[in-house]
């Protein structure tokens, strides 16, 4: 009682020595709480017009950790880029020969992920009101057997609309996307079944439109990419006019890190709150798991557009992925980020436009299709960098070793973390 009522008379009699003497007493957990909030907002580092370069050793990372990791990465002759980043610094990056920090890559699936975070703001906005909202809240057309469809059933690749066995990697040749996606029907009961169906993805595009007024890929730059200064980038469209939500974002390896350190941030990037970070818990909290590979030598999970390639108590490391070996690595625990693309070799543009190459797009499976346009081009019947703009991968693009190594370099990864 005698030293509340000291106290009382302290803040009554305000005196600011005595003040500071008796708050160092009383408050010392308080004054603790600001102090580590000072530091912790020290050492939040995100990078400027340029990534700020640290050594692996200034930051206690193991060289040799690094070493092992960028070595299995290259195993793999598709490899044109590594770059890693820790606390918000580079300290590490490799490329290819002919290739350097400004080189493109193309996402192929990674878009996935990066579109998906428009959902989130959307819902931070009051745009959209839930995770949960059925589809057809947003999309007319969907009242009929898809109503039951929700945009979580979409990002979670539950939707149980048809699945082909091509995946409708088809869409891709179409003049249209979004029109093709729009067609596509029920094929089971929502929320019972993963599929990677990139019908659910192209989707996104029409449901984002309807509920903000906007272009995917406008809101895309506007709400997130001009803000991590993630401004050299290529959005492609279809021939349509409709942003490829599924697919096609090229950018650099850097510029792609970006976008994982936002989400390493718990969607926090300086002092901006851009994505709430209840919608990044809710995407680093698996809903799928065990879910088999036809590449990769290991199971996964799945969650709101995001794929989670480790799960233990060594680490959680979730990943933005695109074919051919794209990904963007996040360990949120570690606040790192590890990013992967294969050689590529830009066609030019930012709308997709088949040129003479149409004439060949209902042939066969979208490999076979692929090594023709490819040979074509070799043996000069065609010029895929002057007739046709779209993003495309040649052999030279396509993983192997990093897929068989993918165990490996996913404990290289873990180890980075490890002292």
């Amino acid at each position: 009682m005698f030293q509340c009522q000291k106290l009382k008379r302290a803040l009554l009699e305000f005196n600011p020595l005595r003040w500071l003497i008796i708050s160092f007493f009383f408050f010392p957990a308080a004054s603790s709480a600001v102090h580590h909030a000072d530091v912790e907002s020290q050492a939040r580092e995100y990078p400027q017009v340029q990534w700020q370069v640290r050594s692996a050793t200034e930051l206690g990372v193991d060289e040799k950790a690094v070493q092992k990791l960028f070595d299995l990465s290259f195993d793999d002759s598709a490899t044109q880029a590594v770059v890693l980043i820790k606390d918000g610094f580079l300290i590490a990056e490799r490329y290819a020969n002919g290739f350097e920090k400004s080189s493109y890559g193309t996402s192929w699936s990674m878009a996935k992920s990066i579109y998906a975070a428009l959902v989130g703001i959307a819902i931070d906005r009051g745009e959209i009101t839930s995770l949960d909202d059925k589809v057809a809240m947003y999309l007319d057309y969907f009242n009929d057997e898809r109503a039951e469809i929700s945009i979580r059933d979409i990002l979670n690749m539950s939707s149980g609309l048809e699945m082909p066995d091509h995946e409708h990697e088809n869409m891709f040749f179409s003049s249209d996307h979004l029109a093709y996606a729009r067609a596509v029907g029920v094929e089971k009961p929502a929320d019972q079944k993963f599929e990677y169906n990139n019908v659910n993805s192209m989707l996104l595009a029409d449901i984002l439109e309807k509920a903000s007024g906007e272009k995917a890929d406008v809101l895309l730059k506007q709400r997130i990419l001009d803000k991590i200064g993630m401004t050299d980038v290529t959005l492609w469209r279809d021939a349509a006019g409709n942003p490829l939500t599924y697919c096609c974002v090229d950018t650099t390896a850097r510029q792609f890190s970006r976008f994982g350190l936002l989400f390493a941030r718990d969607g926090k990037w300086n002092q901006e709150q851009i994505i709430s970070r209840d919608f990044i818990n809710q995407t680093f909290t698996r809903a799928w798991t065990g879910l088999e590979s036809s590449t990769i030598n290991q199971q996964r999970g799945y969650s709101l557009h995001w794929w989670n390639s480790r799960y233990d108590d060594r680490a959680v490391i979730f990943n933005a992925s695109g074919k051919f070996g794209q990904y963007i690595f996040v360990d949120r625990d570690n606040d790192l980020v590890f990013t992967r693309i294969t050689k590529y070799h830009s066609t030019g543009g930012t709308v997709q436009q088949w040129g003479p190459l149409r004439y060949i797009n209902w042939l066969g499976s979208v490999d076979f299709r692929r090594r023709l346009a490819e040979l074509l081009d070799r043996i000069g019947l065609i010029k895929i960098r002057g007739n046709v703009t779209t993003p495309v991968t040649f052999d030279d693009g396509v993983s192997n070793e990093f897929f068989s190594n993918y165990s490996a370099i996913m404990d290289a990864l873990v180890e980075i973390s490890e002292k």
